[in-house]
């Protein structure tokens, strides 16, 4: 009879062996096979856009319709922000990592709400509409005041002696985007002063409650290489798309649609727009010169 020990490493050799073909041999290879199955092979080949031969994305990853310079093409439909790598980059899927309470700008890069503010003003004015929204200054930042004066019981500070817009900077903004708080003047905030004794307090304004500009186009992606966008979104730019090609916008609207997918098994999130397919339905209907 074999000594215990031994008996122990020969069963753990034979778990090793079997587990080795199981999961190293034919999981792989059933995998495999099931990618090969017709209808799943483009997907499992990482369903590649291809015009006149050549590859010019991925249906399920997004990327930008931009110029050499970053600047919005106009004859395509926007894609959402991202926040991957340099935008869109498969190799660095990642999210900006910023939550609801980041509203002030720190030194070394804008809070969330700044970007949101930033990216809904440059919308609005790419689309015409107005792309103000609660929280955010007619600059295109974060409305936040840093409120200093003695604190209440509950927090506040009922009697200010001063108050800073802690996102706007003398020399880059010309005034802050109240005058006053509570009958204190505000004043800009002065690069190298420190802040973080004040009260935080985000100015709602009076920009309507559903802004112009939807969420997803302000607003990045957990992945950052989502290539979908609102149905909202894509009717924003509508517009501007049918203008650039020379086309009506009821042609463009119709492109559109035919490239909106519903909810996922019919109640699994949102509706949405292919940017991709939808900008490649585009040059194939209605080309334009440069477009590519």
């Amino acid at each position: 009879m074999l000594p215990t020990w031994i008996r122990h490493h020969l069963a753990a050799l034979r778990a090793l062996l079997l587990f080795t073909v199981l999961l190293g041999v034919v999981y792989p290879l059933a995998v495999f096979a099931v990618g090969r199955v017709p209808g799943l092979a483009a997907k499992a080949d990482g369903s590649v856009v291809t015009v006149e031969g050549r590859v010019v994305g991925s249906s399920s990853l997004g990327q930008s319709f931009t110029d050499a310079d970053g600047k919005p093409l106009r004859q395509y439909f926007q894609s959402r922000p991202s926040n991957a790598g340099d935008g869109y980059d498969p190799t660095a899927s990642s999210a900006g990592n910023l939550g609801p309470e980041s509203v002030v700008d720190s030194t070394e890069a804008p809070s969330l709400l700044t970007q949101v503010c930033a990216r809904s003003k440059a919308v609005g004015e790419l689309e015409g509409v107005s792309g103000a929204r609660p929280f955010c200054t007619p600059g295109g930042v974060g409305a936040v005041l840093a409120v200093f004066g003695d604190r209440a019981k509950d927090g506040t500070v009922p009697r200010p002696t001063r108050v800073v817009s802690v996102n706007e900077q003398e020399g880059v903004a010309k005034a802050p985007f109240a005058a006053t708080y509570r009958g204190v003047r505000v004043e800009l905030a002065r690069v190298g002063e420190d802040y973080a004794k004040g009260l935080v307090v985000p100015i709602k304004g009076d920009a309507p409650a559903r802004p112009a500009v939807p969420a997803d186009a302000v607003t990045a992606s957990g992945s950052g290489l989502d290539p979908h966008i609102s149905p909202e979104y894509a009717a924003l730019q509508i517009k501007r798309v049918a203008q650039a090609r020379r086309v009506a916008p009821a042609q463009v609207a119709a492109l559109v649609r035919n490239n909106r997918t519903g909810r996922a098994l019919g109640f699994m999130g949102e509706p949405a727009v292919n940017v991709l397919t939808l900008n490649i339905a585009l040059d194939r209907r209605f080309p334009v010169n440069g477009a590519d």
